[in-house]
């Protein structure tokens, strides 16, 4: 059966490779520059095109603007499937402006693609759609997610951990044809992300190699910052607590980053008053499995065993972190404002106003070949609201107080499942102020 399914994945491949030419680009994607006037494009070659070139212009291609990049050869571990990723960072966009723009080499083009800029300041609305584990196999939410983007609906794509299952399985043709059927988002649309325990291989090889985020200042790509208006967004790793053959010290040296970034967004919090985090594995969920959230001290919650150090909830809540966004579980769970355990709601009639904790969000049912994860029987007390369908999450900012929330359901034709207006009138560190105990 694995040899059955490798011979169609490679079929598949070698069918696109003839079918777009062994030089002509394919998996195209971008993603945020470290300031809004970048934008970096990503793309695939099967053999060396020399020249890595992106072409824009506004609304059009007369314009002629032409920038020039690198590539690199990359070989999976097994080398069997060789391959040419080029980058090429575009600088000097205006804000808010549509751009259309095709990669390539000369004589060897993408299609034609389109994405508009962020706007400037931190005085507007930006939408966001995000999600995790999403597979090549049983790409449920794809279709609904590429009709969307052709509506216009997002400024900015997060995938919150776990692409194609996996990026590096059968050679790495995995990887390739995953990139291949997200293109229509991923090239129209920023596509940010940060890696999840499917991305472990090698020591995340294939998605440090793939994707190429902002301020990578850490050098490994698997934890960053950006603003998008007036947010602030964290993406970082998970899997550090849990892959600790890839180093122990991968730990304490990201805790120390996630400390300072906080320090940073918490001066700028008169610019960018909502911080948001996003990574792969939550604290707490209410399924039916062994996996960490499930454990009373989660070691992303409480850190290192017995010693309870580099936890990251009392670091999260020290700076007033509003949201936390996490997949791994393939459903869909909202909770009440929590803080170790125990739940610190606005006030018992509107518990998302002004709450006393941070807000988790897990979305990791876009869809992928493990189906969908069931729930415990017995919903915990801070557990607000499970959906075991499969679908994704839509977010908009509405301005420094107001931020609106909303999950749809790809299982029940794109309705929407479930809605939260989380409305905060001050952003900070959480007082220990009264508890609202919320009942099932």
């Amino acid at each position: 059966m694995e040899l059955a399914l490798f011979s169609l994945l490679i079929l598949i491949n070698l069918t696109n490779s003839k079918k777009i030419g062994v030089f002509e680009p394919q998996q195209v994607h971008i993603a945020l520059g470290v300031t809004i006037d970048k934008i970096s494009v990503t793309w695939s070659t099967r053999y060396d095109t020399v020249e890595s070139i992106v072409v824009y212009g506004i609304d059009n291609l007369e314009s002629g603007n032409e920038t020039i990049g690198t590539s690199s050869k990359f070989v999976d571990a097994t080398g069997k499937n060789v391959q040419y990723l080029h980058h090429v960072t575009l600088s000097g966009l205006k804000p808010a402006t549509k751009y259309t723009y095709i990669c390539g080499s000369k004589g060897q083009w993408s299609p034609v693609y389109t994405f508009t800029t962020m706007k400037a300041g931190n005085d507007w609305s930006p939408r966001f759609v995000f999600y995790g584990d999403l597979g090549f196999i049983n790409s449920q939410s794809v279709p609904r997610l590429d009709k969307d983007i052709q509506n216009g609906m997002y400024d900015v794509a997060l995938h919150v951990g776990d692409f194609a299952y996996n990026l590096d399985t059968y050679s790495g043709t995995t990887g390739d044809n995953f990139m291949n059927i997200i293109q229509p988002v991923a090239a129209n649309l920023p596509y940010m992300t940060c890696p999840g325990n499917h991305e472990f291989a090698n020591n995340f090889t294939q998605y440090k190699r793939r994707f190429f985020m902002p301020g990578d200042e850490n050098g490994d790509r698997m934890y960053y910052s950006f603003n998008v208006g007036p947010i602030h967004i964290i993406s970082f790793s998970t899997e550090y607590f849990f892959d600790i053959n890839y180093g122990i010290m991968q730990i304490p040296r990201m805790f120390e980053w996630l400390k300072n970034d906080l320090r940073k967004a918490t001066i700028n919090r008169n610019e960018q008053p909502w911080i948001v985090t996003m990574a792969h594995r939550p604290m707490y969920c209410s399924n039916d499995d062994r996996d960490d959230c499930t454990h009373h001290e989660s070691l992303v919650r409480v850190g290192v065993p017995i010693l309870h150090i580099f936890g990251l909830e009392d670091l999260f809540n020290e700076y007033g972190v509003d949201l936390m966004l996490w997949a791994h579980e393939h459903s869909y769970e909202r909770l009440w404002p929590i803080y170790n355990r125990e739940v610190y709601n606005g006030s018992r009639q509107y518990p998302y106003t002004n709450p006393g904790a941070p807000v988790h969000i897990i979305t990791g049912s876009a869809g992928c070949q493990e189906n969908i994860d069931p729930f415990d029987k017995d919903r915990p007390y801070w557990s607000a609201k499970r959906i075991p369908d499969y679908g994704y999450t839509r977010m908009a900012v509405i301005n420094r107080t107001h931020l609106y929330m909303e999950q749809v359901s790809d299982s029940k034709g794109g309705s929407v499942a479930d809605q939260m207006w989380l409305i905060k009138e001050k952003h900070g560190p959480y007082p220990t102020a009264m508890k609202f105990r919320q009942v099932p």
